[in-house]
């Protein structure tokens, strides 16, 4: 579902629309483009660059669709640090902050570009439950104050039990789909 949504792997049958324009008939740079523009991705595994600090890790996606970087994306890297309580470790590489903060780094680098959707596969897996829980409520706060929306890939039932909307996949096939009131 991430691979298709996230234009990584084309559908087999039927159309996918991202900004109401059909990507079947892309290729891959116009792909590229749509997805850097449109969608953000967080990974149960950070995926931080280790050779790169907070800071940088999070200009990856602004500087990638505009092939320089500007002090206006460094004000906005600074920015969205601050919002997650890490400006302070703005110039930290990965390895000086703890798995929560490195996440968060990934969440934040994620909405770089100001995606319309974030694909989070396992986003809180490899964390503790008091840190997960941060990591859940700081996606819910962005969804809420931004309206960016949140694909949550998970295998936790807490965790889905907290979203909008829960659906189970069995087999491919939705099993269970429940609107959650919040």
């Amino acid at each position: 579902l991430l691979n298709l949504m996230g234009l990584l792997e084309r559908p087999s049958q039927g159309e996918l629309l991202i900004a109401e324009q059909a990507t079947s008939p892309l290729d891959d740079n116009q792909r590229t483009a749509l997805r850097n523009r449109y969608l953000g991705f967080v990974f149960q595994f950070h995926h931080l660059l280790p050779a790169f600090s907070a800071m940088e890790n999070v200009l990856m996606p602004m500087f990638a669709g505009q092939g320089k970087r500007t002090r206006a994306m460094e004000e906005r890297a600074l920015f969205l640090l601050e919002r997650v309580g890490l400006a302070a470790h703005a110039h930290k590489k990965p390895v000086q902050l703890s798995g929560g903060q490195q996440q968060r780094v990934a969440i934040v680098r994620a909405l770089a570009n100001q995606p319309r959707l974030v694909l989070a596969d396992e986003p809180t897996g490899n964390l503790d439950s008091q840190t997960a829980d941060e990591v859940f409520q700081l996606m819910r706060s962005i969804n809420q104050q931004d309206g960016v929306t949140f694909l949550i890939v998970t295998h936790d039932p807490r965790l889905a039990a907290r979203t909008d909307r829960e659906i189970n996949l069995v087999d491919g096939q939705i099993a269970r789909d429940i609107h959650q009131p919040i």
